[in-house]
């Protein structure tokens, strides 16, 4: 097996939607697959008619049963904003969320000796230290990418931006004296 690809196990769908592993030769179901994303087993998910990699199909449609199960990691709200950022934006929170992901994923690997079951038990005592944790980071990067917006004037009206964001630029333009007199609701048109 000199190349990589000889080492990738094949998994095939077929039209009655059934998933077939060639290399126990044997049907398996999204349980099973979701086993091999776990144990880090490198496969490949085809379509038998087409050949074509549905790999990504049926990871989303684990990630979906996941959801289902009563304790979802998304809410609504998230994936709402998700669903936004399908576009321009999409390389950017794309590669924030692999790297934010590999972050945890390689202090879960530096605790190595340790076995997933009593790293899941830690996290879980652990919820609401790193939920805050988490949010206080979300927040500093948001606070970074504002600033970094702010400072170089990019996205003047970008639809994310909050009607705090508006009234701060507001009371600057106040504080700079950049609001024409005229404007001024207090003294009308009389000057």
């Amino acid at each position: 097996m000199s190349n990589s690809q000889d080492n990738i196990r094949i998994i095939k769908k077929y039209p009655n939607r059934r998933l077939y592993d060639s290399y126990t030769s044997s049907h398996v179901t999204l349980v099973d697959i979701r086993q091999l994303v776990q144990e880090q087993e490198p496969f490949q998910v085809v379509d038998a008619k087409s050949g074509e990699d549905i790999t990504r199909s049926i990871l989303l449609q684990i990630i979906q049963e996941a959801e289902s199960d009563g304790n979802p990691i998304f809410s609504s709200t998230m994936l709402k904003n998700i669903i936004c950022f399908y576009g321009p934006f999409q390389g950017v929170l794309g590669s924030y969320l692999d790297e934010s992901i590999q972050s945890v994923i390689d202090i879960q690997s530096q605790t190595g000796s340790q076995s997933s079951q009593a790293w899941s038990e830690f996290m879980q005592g652990q919820a609401p230290i790193m939920q805050d944790m988490m949010r206080q980071y979300v927040e500093q990067s948001r606070d970074l990418y504002m600033n970094t917006q702010n400072m170089f004037g990019l996205f003047g009206g970008f639809a994310g931006s909050t009607d705090q964001d508006k009234k701060a630029d507001s009371s600057s333009d106040t504080a700079a004296g950049s609001k024409p007199e005229n404007l001024d609701p207090k003294k009308g048109d009389k000057e």
